[in-house]
């Protein structure tokens, strides 16, 4: 999870309607999208069409899209097309970049000056997608204080902004991910993260997730939840309405995973 940093007003709406990605107004993005650009973090992988750039037109570009402020405090847009070699970092080493290239390592976590002097934590990975380092200040780095409806600790939210597997009492295994445009990556394909607001709990759905690091599918039980996962979902249903459909859930699969974690 990731805070919002950006609200959708401020956005560059006429250089979104240069690349087919506005119109009317409105974002020509799905919410995942959405909530990822003004969150900070990269979108998925765009399809942008008819564009023009130092007088040469671009019939298409496959790229993904952020957002990044500016001096005046205006929001300009990036857009990140798929480079043939990866600019690396000053503050990587080669042995570094190169284990986060290859795959063999998720993340690297490093403590790195900016430009006013101040030391900074921050968590660098690797996007196949762009061939591109990705830098994300942990500060930013959002952890869930529930995920359905298991309680994290400190130090698994600690774990969690740091890049590294937290692992809850039923199964569930998430990890944050500066490459995902939902920013999680899980054992399973859909979890209930949620937040502690003023004393109450705000819920997010996170559906289509990605397996975890150095996996290359998900297993077979990645579509069977618990009891936790359904009644968070079901009090999400309660709070913003949400397709009841979302909460049917299976005979089986809800009597296997109940099984599997015992009473509650």
């Amino acid at each position: 999870m990731l805070k919002q940093i950006y609200d959708e007003q401020d956005l560059p709406m006429e250089d979104l309607h240069k690349i087919g990605l506005a119109a009317n107004g409105g974002l020509n993005l799905d919410n995942d999208d959405r909530i990822a650009l003004l969150s900070g973090r990269r979108t998925s992988m765009l399809r942008l069409e008819n564009l023009f750039s130092d007088g040469l037109h671009i019939p298409f570009l496959d790229a993904k899209i952020s957002l990044k402020s500016n001096p005046p405090g205006d929001l300009d847009l990036l857009v990140h097309p798929i480079y043939k070699q990866a600019m690396q970092p000053s503050f990587l080493t080669d042995t570094e970049a190169e284990e986060l290239e290859k795959g063999e390592v998720p993340n690297i976590e490093k403590a790195i000056k900016d430009n006013e002097g101040h030391t900074r934590d921050v968590l660098v990975e690797f996007d196949r997608e762009t061939n591109e380092f990705i830098v994300t200040d942990q500060s930013r780095i959002l952890a869930p204080d529930r995920v359905n409806g298991e309680y994290l600790s400190l130090d698994q939210k600690e774990r969690y902004r740091k890049g590294k597997e937290v692992e809850l009492p039923d199964g569930t295994v998430l990890q944050y991910s500066g490459t995902e445009k939902q920013g999680i990556r899980s054992n399973k394909l859909a979890l209930i993260a949620s937040l502690v607001i003023d004393g109450g709990l705000s819920f997010a759905l996170y559906q289509g997730l990605h397996y975890l690091f150095g996996e290359k599918k998900h297993r077979d039980d990645a579509d069977i939840f618990t009891k936790g996962y359904f009644d968070d979902l079901e009090e999400m249903q309660k709070q913003e309405r949400i397709d009841p459909a979302l909460t049917q859930k299976p005979e089986n699969q809800y009597n296997r995973s109940y099984s599997r974690t015992g009473s509650r």
